[in-house]
C-alpha cells in the first residue's frame, strides 16, 4: 500500500445503510464483525478507498470471506479494537490511513489498528477450521431452542395482508441480494422473459431487480438496505413486522409518503416472503440469493436458522432454489457436438434431395446460413 490514504468519513453501524451513502475516495466507518462476501463486494462497487472496521473483520470464529476479498481487492481494511472510539468519527471528517495502521482524523492522531494482510487472515482461517465442530454444534442447538418458539409458523397463527398483485397459480421469483445474485438473475433471463414470474424482491433484492431492468412486484422487508429510487419504483410495499409489534422499517416507508401493508412474522424478511407467496396461492416458488447455509445464517449475525428451516419445511413442494445456478453448465458448445447434431439432422435430408429438385434448393439455402451462424459461434 502507499505511505497514506486519504478521505472524508461515510459513518454507520450498519454496513447496508453505509453503503448506500458511500462515494468514490471515501474512508468507510463501521462497526462490523466478520465481514461477510456480499458486503465486501458491495464496499468494492461502491469504491471506497479504505475501511476502518470497529470490529474484529475476520474473528476466527468461521471462514467468512470478505476480508480476504477486500485485501486481494487492493482495499486498505484497518481493525480497531479500542473501545468507545466509534462514536468520535462523524460524517465528513478527513482521514488519513498510515500504512502502519496510525489514523489521523481531521490531521490530528486518533488511534492505531491494525492493517489485515493475507499473512493475518489465513491465520484466522486455521483458528476457524479449529473451531467448525463447536460452532456447528452451537449453531444446532441455538436452532432447536428457536423451533420450540417459532413453531406457530407451521401452524399459519399470523396474518397474511391482501395485495393487489395477484399471486394465484403463478410462478413467483423471490430475490435477495445474496451471493452471487447477478450471476443467478442472468442465468434466468430467459426464464423470466418466457413465464414472467411475479417478482418480489427482499429488501435490497429489489434494487437487484432494478439492476437488470427488471421491476419489481412487491417489496417486502425491514427497508434497512433498499435504496430510495427501490422503495419509490411502484411496487406494493409489505413491511416486515416482528410478533411484538416492532416494525423497523414502517418509519422509513411512511417518511417517504408510500402505501405499504404490514406482515408479522418471527423470522427474517425472506421467511416473510416465502409465506406470502405460499398463501397467496402461488403454484411455484423459485428463490435467488437467499441465505440456507450455515455460514450464510453466521454471517449475517443469526445465532441458528429456526424459522428458515419451518418456512422451508411448510413452503417446499412448490419451492425451488436457484442458488448457484449459474454454474451448473457455464462452457460454449463443443465443436464435435455441434458436428454430430449437425450429421444427424442432415442425413435423412441428404436422402431426401436425392429425389427433389426442390428439396435441393432448400438444403443448399439451410447450409448457408448454418455457415453463417457457425461463424459467430
Amino acid at each position: 500500500m502507499a505511505e497514506f490514504i486519504v478521505g472524508r468519513a461515510v459513518v454507520d453501524k450498519k454496513t447496508k445503510r453505509l453503503i448506500q451513502r458511500a462515494k468514490p475516495g471515501d474512508i468507510a466507518v463501521l462497526c462490523h464483525k466478520d465481514i461477510d462476501e456480499v458486503a465486501a463486494l458491495q464496499l468494492i462497487k461502491s469504491k471506497v478507498k479504505g475501511i476502518i472496521n470497529f470490529q474484529p473483520s475476520i474473528s476466527g470464529r468461521f471462514l467468512n470471506q470478505g476480508p480476504e476479498i477486500l485485501v486481494n481487492s487492493g482495499k486498505v481494511v484497518v481493525d480497531v479494537c479500542q473501545d468507545g472510539l466509534f462514536d468520535m468519527i462523524h460524517e465528513g471528517d478527513l482521514i488519513k490511513i498510515k500504512n502502519n495502521g496510525e489514523i489521523i482524523v481531521n490531521e490530528k492522531f486518533f488511534c492505531k489498528g491494525l492493517v489485515l494482510n493475507k499473512e493475518f487472515i489465513k491465520s484466522k482461517y486455521e483458528e476457524a477450521k479449529a473451531n467448525y465442530e463447536k460452532e456447528i454444534e452451537r449453531f444446532a442447538i441455538n436452532t432447536l431452542e428457536y423451533i420450540k418458539r417459532e413453531k406457530k409458523i407451521l401452524s399459519s397463527d399470523y396474518a397474511v395482508p391482501m395485495l393487489k398483485t395477484d399471486m394465484r397459480k403463478k410462478h413467483v421469483m423471490v430475490v435477495v441480494r445474496g451471493k452471487d445474485y447477478r450471476e443467478d438473475i442472468l442465468a434466468l433471463k430467459s426464464y423470466i422473459e418466457e413465464i414472467k414470474p411475479v417478482l418480489i424482491g427482499v429488501d435490497g433484492g429489489a434494487d437487484a431487480l432494478l439492476e437488470f431492468g427488471l421491476k419489481p412486484d412487491i417489496i417486502v422487508g425491514d427497508m434497512d438496505s433498499i435504496s430510495d429510487k427501490g422503495l419509490k419504483c411502484g411496487a406494493e410495499i409489505v413491511v416486515h413486522a416482528y410478533p411484538d409489534g416492532r416494525a423497523p422499517g414502517l418509519e422509513r416507508v411512511k417518511r417517504l409518503g408510500l402505501e405499504y401493508k404490514i406482515m408479522a412474522v418471527t423470522g427474517t424478511s425472506e421467511d416473510v416472503a416465502l409465506l406470502l407467496a405460499y398463501h397467496s396461492g402461488a403454484d411455484l416458488i423459485v428463490t435467488v440469493g437467499t441465505h440456507t447455509n450455515v455460514i450464510d445464517f453466521l454471517e449475517k449475525g443469526r445465532q441458528g436458522m429456526a424459522s428458515t428451516f419451518l418456512v422451508r419445511l411448510k413452503v417446499g413442494h412448490i419451492l425451488i432454489d436457484a442458488k448457484g445456478v449459474n454454474k451448473l453448465y457455464r462452457s460454449r458448445i463443443k465443436s464435435n457436438y455441434l458436428a454430430a447434431l449437425l450429421a444427424a439432422a442432415f442425413f435423412p435430408l441428404l436422402i431426401i434431395s436425392a429425389s427433389s429438385p426442390v428439396a435441393k434448393h432448400l438444403i443448399r439455402l439451410l447450409i448457408i446460413k448454418v455457415r453463417m451462424m457457425i461463424g459467430f459461434l
